[in-house]
């Protein structure tokens, strides 16, 4: 078992949890926090330090919707041990519901300022978005 970050961390970012961590498997994403799968160890100091609720233990039944998310993610973004300040708005964020799709555009579901890239076929296509990999995961 491992414990995953969900969709209350997008635009929160408190960092409470990455101060309790014993074996620092949180990483971090300009809008939110993942956890590494195969780095937690499953001792939970993380999920009550969460104040708005974002850390569950995969065996939770929407779990599975943010394991692979926080897989990807936290192979990609670098890793956090140390607390830092949360956003200036992280407060207005903290009841939003929805908050995937608010930060997406509804008409392409692309994330805000994406551009799309003309595709060079000397060069592979570049790995998926965030908005591909939550679509494919079911989130969106």
């Amino acid at each position: 078992m491992t414990y995953v970050v969900t969709e209350a961390c997008i635009r929160c970012k408190l960092m409470d949890c990455v101060e309790v961590c014993p074996v620092d498997c949180f990483y971090e994403g300009e809008n939110m926090l993942v956890i590494h799968p195969d780095e937690c160890i499953d001792c939970g100091v993380c999920e009550p330090e969460c104040p708005v609720e974002a850390i569950i233990p995969d065996s939770e039944t929407v779990a599975d919707r943010w394991l692979e998310l926080n897989r990807e993610y936290a192979s990609a973004w670098p890793n956090i041990t140390r607390k830092k300040p949360p956003p200036e708005d992280a407060d207005e964020w903290r009841a939003v519901e929805g908050k995937v799709r608010e930060i997406l555009q509804p008409q392409s579901r692309r994330p805000l300022g994406y551009q799309r890239r003309r595709h060079n076929r000397s060069r592979p296509l570049c790995r998926a978005g965030m908005a591909d990999v939550l679509v494919g995961l079911g989130i969106l």
